[in-house]
């Protein structure tokens, strides 16, 4: 018999995150792990007269491809690939790893050739997902290897994953719309500032965010949701912060990270692990070291770190900068081959807005919310 809970999650990934309709096509890709909650959306969204199109991977096939794969695969794009990202209707990529390191060993200059190689595919999907085009949402599925990253049992991680996503709920889709309403008020009233400024241990950071848009994730592209972010502008960022959280790109995480901006630009970086790794990293291409997105973790259900991004970054209580890419419907206009994200805690920390004090120990104050 299929968990209840799994069913609530296939159903939100069908009927609220990306609404699927009759006759539109669906790219649906995950892991062998996920194998469980790929049937069950197959299943509904057939039922909904919806096409879908399955793609199932192994991290090990991955691992594989890096190892061995020469410059001229690296770079080489598929135009299948091109014409998949070009034209469905919708993409549905379920996180559910079998193994959270496949990559630690691969040569970074790899990762960063074919990040580079595949920013074209990235600049596609993020241009359709801002005119509308293109619906998607990344949505966790709990297994045992992203449990032992979280230091907890498989019991224990299930119930983390679907208390997070209110797959436990009787009516998952009503408590993400009265959440929604919440960070829509929140983003209503950032809009109204230029600039941010976030003080507190280990953060003493200026961001301008005049003109752009703020944007609620209300669990629609990332499911658990439950944050807000922006692009600041991009020579903006001036100060330091150090981030409290490890943070992986491609499977290889950075500990300790430490880093000073100056005129919107990361003029420093440190970290008490892979160092060498971050700063390969920021010298992918001329928008790494900008930020792309500014961002508060809202999800009050998420209470700790797990290691697992699309968790961490919604930490009710955090802020989070990625950087690299922007979100072209914020009005962000940097542009580059990673979208980092990078998480601190701001549990004893404040943010001032133009001077006046809108957040502090980890939530806005209450006229944010009235």
């Amino acid at each position: 018999m299929v968990d209840y809970r799994l069913r609530n999650l296939a159903k939100l990934v069908v009927d609220y995150c990306v609404d699927l309709k009759a006759g539109e096509e669906v790219s649906i890709e995950g892991t062998v792990e996920s194998i469980p909650l790929v049937r069950e959306i197959v299943k509904q969204a057939v039922q909904r007269g919806s096409y879908p199109i399955v793609k199932i991977t192994d991290e090990s096939i991955t691992e594989v491809f890096y190892k061995y794969a020469t410059t001229n695969v690296l770079t080489h794009v598929s135009s299948l690939e091109k014409e998949l990202v070009s034209r469905v209707n919708a993409m549905v990529s379920i996180h559910a790893p079998s193994h959270t390191k496949a990559l630690a060993g691969i040569d970074p200059e790899k990762l960063r050739i074919r990040s580079t190689a595949t920013r074209e595919l990235s600049e596609i999907f993020l241009s359709r997902s801002a005119r509308g085009e293109l619906k998607w949402v990344v949505v966790a599925y709990p297994t045992r290897a992203l449990a032992q990253e979280a230091g907890m049992s498989i019991e224990d991680y299930e119930d983390f994953v679907y208390r997070a996503t209110f797959a436990d709920t009787e009516n998952p889709v009503a408590k993400w719309v009265e959440l929604g309403d919440k960070l829509r008020k929140i983003t209503t009233h950032l809009s109204k500032f230029n600039e941010l400024r976030f003080v507190g241990p280990g953060v003493d950071l200026s961001v301008r965010v005049d003109g752009r848009v703020w944007i609620s994730d209300d669990g629609k592209n990332n499911m658990p949701g439950g944050e807000v972010f922006t692009a600041p502008i991009e020579d903006s960022a001036e100060g330091y912060v150090e981030f409290d959280y490890p943070a992986a790109w491609r499977g290889v995480e950075v500990e300790g990270i430490k880093l000073k901006f100056k005129r919107g630009v990361v003029v420093e970086a440190q970290a008490t692990r892979n160092e060498d790794f971050l700063k390969k990293m920021l010298n992918t291409d001329e928008g790494a070291r900008r930020v792309g997105e500014i961002a508060f973790g809202l999800n009050y259900n998420i209470t700790r770190a797990t290691r697992n991004i699309l968790f961490d970054e919604k930490i009710g209580g955090t802020m989070h900068l990625a950087l690299g890419a922007a979100y072209m419907e914020t009005g962000g206009t940097n542009v580059s081959a990673i979208h980092w994200d990078m998480i601190k805690d701001m549990k004893r920390a404040r943010v001032y807005a133009d001077g006046d004090l809108i957040y502090e120990n980890g939530e806005f104050l209450e006229e944010l919310l009235g």
